[in-house]
């Protein structure tokens, strides 16, 4: 075996979640970076994930979906509504709120961010052999259950638009 193939040792548990850590941030930047040439950042992606699965719910309703502060995400609706990707309609059972909804254009933009992300987490685990892929999404799998993660939501969104310290 060369030296350039020899295999790390085992790490133990902080390393494994150091590992985690590392990987997250790099499959994070590097979709962001996808995501750049369709004039999205990944919390837009989320947010069109997240109006297409239940078209019509209250803003409130999708910014407790996603963790999000609702002040920000007005400002993430306000920019997918500029754009022509999202649809504030008055919702008909509670006149003071709006049902978001994709339009069209948000619809074939997520189909767009779709293929990013197929083509992204084949490049991605491009070095496993496809019974390592599964096995290693069943145990991750297992962990996002675990610690309570919403399914299909990034936990980055809890903080999107907060304050990082207290001298913030």
């Amino acid at each position: 075996m060369e030296e350039s193939e020899a295999v790390p040792p085992e790490p133990g548990p902080g390393g494994v979640a150091f590992l985690l850590a590392q990987l997250g941030a790099l499959a994070a930047i590097r979709f962001a970076e996808r995501l750049g040439p369709l004039g999205l950042t990944p919390a837009h992606a989320g947010l069109l994930r997240a109006v297409a699965a239940e078209s019509g719910r209250s803003q409130q309703a999708v910014a407790e979906q996603l963790g999000l502060l609702p002040s920000r995400l007005v400002a993430l609706v306000d920019e997918a509504e500029r754009e022509g990707l999202i649809e504030r309609r008055r919702n008909s059972a509670d006149r003071r709120n709006y049902a978001l909804h994709l339009t069209s254009a948000g619809h074939d933009r997520l189909r767009d961010i779709g293929r990013v992300a197929q083509q992204h987490g084949e490049d991605f685990l491009a070095p496993l052999p496809a019974a390592d892929r599964a096995v290693l999404g069943r145990l991750l799998g297992r962990l996002v259950t675990h610690h309570g993660l919403a399914p299909g939501v990034h936990p980055g969104y809890r903080t999107l638009g907060r304050p990082t310290s207290p001298l913030d």
